[in-house]
């Protein structure tokens, strides 16, 4: 749980968000956030294609990537800023409606104000895992959803490994999927989670987040490859009770819950990640 001082400022010159949402994407990161900080937003929803599982084409008249998420900040006088990527926004939002929120931990010991390694072991943690989230994990499991998802192969409906293919080349496809898993994902995952598993045993002050006593926006960032994880990536609450535990207790953090029924009461439903 993170506690929040928000910024002071006043209802005339806050500045109006906009959440542009996708189901089963990152975005939700950035819903959850907006709730810790308590902050008024509005939320803009789009689907995804049944069959393709891509964003609709309408996300490109926001950012040209076309991508979520993506938020638009309105200052009170000036133009909407226009800003992409979860780290980028988490970023963002913390620079500027952050306050005392232990959502950011603090950046020096006292008294080392400044001075090169006079950081504190949370904040050096929270910026690693701030990269380390998108940039080593996320990888993974990109390359796990498009290998093993049905709904992302050529044929919708069908894995890769059990596509509808003449019989002489079916044995290939199934080969590739399966050296696939077992040379590349499956040992890079176990490399990875054991990683998790070690910090999460040594996390600063005994905490139960990765980066101390506190949920942090880094903790936030990481929730959706581990939520998306525990369906067939190899992390068990029996090879890894510490990081299984606390992908459990993010899943139950308010923050989390009150985004996700933000999410239900327009939707009808929520689903985190797509399923594996």
């Amino acid at each position: 749980m993170a506690t929040t001082t928000p910024a002071a400022t006043s209802t005339a010159d806050q500045p109006k968000i906009k959440l542009y949402w996708l189901d089963q994407s990152r975005s939700q990161r950035i819903l959850w956030l907006l709730e810790e900080l308590s902050l008024p937003y509005e939320l803009s929803i789009f689907h995804r294609d049944p069959k393709t599982r891509l964003a609709p084409p309408e996300l490109k008249e926001i950012h040209a990537l076309g991508k979520s998420p993506v938020i638009s900040i309105t200052p009170s006088s000036g133009k909407p800023v226009i800003i992409a990527e979860s780290a980028f926004i988490i970023e963002y939002l913390l620079d500027h409606f952050g306050g005392e929120s232990t959502l950011l931990p603090r950046r020096y010991r006292e008294g080392e104000e400044g001075r090169v390694g006079g950081e504190t072991e949370q904040w050096l943690r929270f910026r690693y895992f701030m990269h380390y989230t998108e940039g080593s994990l996320m990888s993974l499991m990109l390359m796990t959803i498009v290998v093993l998802h049905p709904k992302l192969t050529r044929t919708p409906g069908k894995e890769i490994k059990n596509s509808p293919v003449p019989f002489f080349i079916k044995p290939i496809t199934s080969s590739i999927a399966s050296k696939i898993n077992t040379a590349f994902l499956d040992p890079n995952f176990a490399t990875h989670f054991s990683f998790l598993e070690s910090q999460l045993s040594t996390s600063p002050e005994e905490g139960k987040y990765l980066c101390g006593p506190n949920l942090t926006a880094a903790d936030i960032l990481l929730s959706f490859p581990l939520m998306a994880a525990k369906s067939r990536t190899g992390l068990t609450k029996e090879k890894y009770p510490l990081l299984w535990g606390y992908t459990e207790r993010l899943e139950g953090e308010n923050g989390y819950k009150k985004a996700m029924e933000k999410i239900v009461a327009i939707e009808g439903k929520f689903e985190a990640t797509f399923k594996l």
